[in-house]
């Protein structure tokens, strides 16, 4: 059986108080949606499982108490885990949305056929996220990488997992 890949949704921070509870960075789109995902695997020099037995918001942040962890001695030895789940336990999104780990590594190739590069990250901003093309070494226009706004119908003009590819309305220059 192949075991899913893991995906980084959180991470832990300081102590809070003395009962053992943790500050919890969450790295999803909202925030709270991070206590879901159960139990979750602490990734730090090792792994283990833990499950959430409480949490609550926090002035602008949330907290939480894991099972097992009583005091704020044994919650400090979790201080800078990472918080991760399986690929498996993401939800499942309609066919016009992705994830941007699915985007990464994807080959982007102009409406003329143009082959842009590889998107080597996405850049969130205000108004939409932004792929970050890295050009092919021996690129035509002398370009080392683009910024192509992730704008489904307008510049994004298809993107297909399969093929691992996504198709722009770009000019090649630019």
């Amino acid at each position: 059986m192949q075991q899913s890949e893991q995906i980084v949704v959180g991470r832990l921070g300081a102590v809070y108080g003395v009962k053992g509870w943790l500050k919890v960075q969450s790295f999803t789109d909202d925030p709270e949606s991070i206590f879901e995902y159960s139990p979750w695997l602490l990734s730090q020099k090792t792994e283990r499982e833990m499950k959430v037995v409480e949490w609550r918001r926090h002035n602008n942040g949330l907290i939480a108490r894991l099972e097992g962890i009583s005091d704020r001695d044994e919650a400090a030895r979790l201080t800078g885990a990472d918080i991760c789940i399986t690929a498996d336990e993401l939800p499942a999104l309609a066919d016009d949305e992705f994830y941007w780990r699915d985007l990464i590594g994807m080959r982007v190739v102009n409406t003329k056929g143009y082959d842009m590069g590889v998107v080597e990250q996405i850049m969130p901003t205000a108004s939409n996220d932004v792929l970050v093309v890295k050009a092919n070494s021996n690129d035509g226009f002398g370009k080392s990488e683009r910024l192509i706004p992730f704008i489904q119908s307008e510049y994004v003009t298809e993107v297909n997992k399969e093929e691992k590819r996504i198709q722009v309305e770009w000019p090649s220059d630019f």
